[in-house]
């Protein structure tokens, strides 16, 4: 017996999430309430110049109560591509396009309690052509060469998640 699902009910609708109770039966028969957000999608870009530079982005979070220097990023509108969603970010954050969008996998965020999967992208063959930033969204574009961005990201200088793990699974593609 597996996992199934009993009930769902959302107890929160927000703009960015919402919060589900998930009412499940366990595979010893009993049955279990979980707390679930309840998450779009979302992509993170590595963007690559050709001088070999990584494009991050710094700005406040509300969560951590600091600013952070992160690669591109957001959440898929609803029915979105994970690639159109990358191309579409990078442009927004950094005022750039990618030429070329390379896959690097993905993850999820928080599997314990979200269901926020995360898509990974290295964009490379980049050109100007800005969108409109986001109307809550203060960013600060930052130019790091690859192999100072890899270090800082193995020394703990970045403290973003999603960030880590996209430049470490973009590493090989990275001129370190």
């Amino acid at each position: 017996m597996k996992h199934q699902l009993l009930q769902r009910s959302v107890v929160y609708n927000g703009r960015a999430f919402s919060v589900a109770l998930h009412q499940l039966r366990l595979p010893d028969g009993r049955t279990r309430s979980y707390d679930v957000v309840e998450h779009n999608p979302a992509v993170t870009v590595v963007p690559l110049t050709a001088e070999g530079e990584v494009l991050f982005v710094r700005q406040f979070r509300v969560g951590s109560g600091t600013e952070l220097l992160e690669l591109p990023a957001g959440v898929l509108q609803d029915g979105e591509d994970p690639a159109e969603g990358a191309a579409r970010e990078i442009r927004e954050e950094t005022g750039f396009a990618a030429g070329q969008l390379h896959s690097l996998g993905g993850f999820f965020m928080a599997p314990g309690y979200s269901t926020e999967y995360m898509h990974l992208f290295l964009a490379t063959h980049l050109s100007p052509d800005p969108l409109p930033q986001d109307d809550d969204e203060f960013l600060q574009l930052v130019r790091l060469p690859a192999g100072q961005a890899v270090a800082m990201a193995l020394g703990g200088e970045i403290q973003d998640g999603k960030t880590l793990v996209a430049l470490l699974l973009a590493r090989s593609f990275l001129p370190l």
